[in-house]
């Protein structure tokens, strides 16, 4: 039988090099260095205008940018939607004063008269600074709610297991890097090919949530019917033949999962991308982490790896992880 346990070394470097460059991305300016996420936030994170709009004729988005610009909104973000259908974001803006007209007037006016827009199904959207505010703090809490209830829960259920806590904190652990993984990965993009993050990154962020934490428990139960059978055998054997016994099942439900993802982010709307997107880097992300991550974690525990680790320091973790790599 295939030593997984004995290669944990190698999966942790793995992980250090996939997420490293997300978070220095989060971090580099404008991110964490400046007082921001270090993501690119969409409408509903941030202040801000958005158009929906639909052209007679075929039209390019350096035709909508000229004319944005030429009406002093050169901070405009246009991307295609499909077809002669644009999304259009700008900042707030102004309503009408007196007898004027409001700057969403002389832009709709604007784009009718030079390209040939189509007023009537014109849709429009404004998002205030308060409300983007409150939206932030919202998802903030949802996801710190849910990682709390899921650690106690994990924690109730093997409560028969000896050191029962260590699967629940493992459960979480494995949980923040696959959370740390899409972050980055959409921080880059951000960066990239100006990817926002919206309202359902965040619905996506709660999905994958769940589903890594299932994805671990399904490994997690198998380590606890092994312990069950045979008590007197070494953690790193049981966790061993239980991820042996369980890695089936976790492939092939991930691979379907992902094939029917792929398949929507082809044919799906562009209103639901990102939420896609995040659940397809956390179908992988989850699956990875349940059996190379949260279960080496136990082992970790077991052997007394992660007490000597935060007693010497950062400094000795290296070494500690070329000596796992060299094993």
């Amino acid at each position: 039988m295939f030593d997984i346990v004995s290669k944990r070394g190698w999966y942790f470097l793995i992980s250090t090099l996939v997420i490293l460059p997300g978070v220095v991305s989060m971090i580099a300016s404008p991110g964490w260095i400046t007082g921001n996420s270090g993501l690119k936030p969409g409408i509903d994170f941030s202040s801000g205008s958005v158009m929906n709009v639909t052209f007679r004729q075929p039209v390019e988005e350096g035709d909508i940018r000229e004319r944005m610009d030429e009406l002093g909104h050169s901070e405009a973000l246009i991307q295609r939607i499909g077809g002669t259908n644009f999304f259009v974001r700008t900042d707030v803006l102004k309503e009408a004063i007196g007898d004027g007209l409001s700057e969403r007037e002389v832009i709709e006016r604007d784009l009718e008269k030079f390209l040939g827009m189509e007023r009537e199904r014109v849709e429009f959207d404004t998002v205030s600074p308060i409300v983007a505010q409150e939206t932030v703090r919202t998802a903030f809490l949802a996801l710190a709610a849910a990682s709390v209830f899921i650690l106690f829960f994990v924690w109730y259920a093997f409560r028969r297991v000896p050191k029962a806590h260590r699967y629940g904190v493992s459960a979480i652990l494995a949980l923040v890097h696959d959370l740390l993984i899409i972050l980055g990965l959409f921080s880059i993009l951000g960066r990239a090919i100006n990817l926002e993050v919206n309202s359902m990154f965040i619905v996506g962020l709660l999905i994958v949530a769940g589903y890594s934490v299932n994805d671990t428990i399904v490994v997690f139960d198998r380590i606890r019917e092994n312990i069950s059978r045979s008590p007197d055998r070494d953690l790193a054997n049981t966790v061993n033949l239980s991820i042996m016994e369980s890695m089936g099942r976790s492939l092939n439900t991930s691979i379907t999962t992902l094939v029917v993802l792929l398949a929507m982010l082809l044919i799906g709307g562009n209103s639901i991308r990102e939420l896609l997107l995040v659940l397809a880097i956390g179908a992988v992300a989850g699956t990875y982490s349940s059996i190379f991550i949260a279960s080496q974690y136990l082992v970790m525990w077991d052997r007394g790896e992660i007490g000597r680790f935060i007693k010497r320091g950062p400094a000795a973790a290296s070494s500690s992880l070329m000596q796992l790599i060299g094993r």
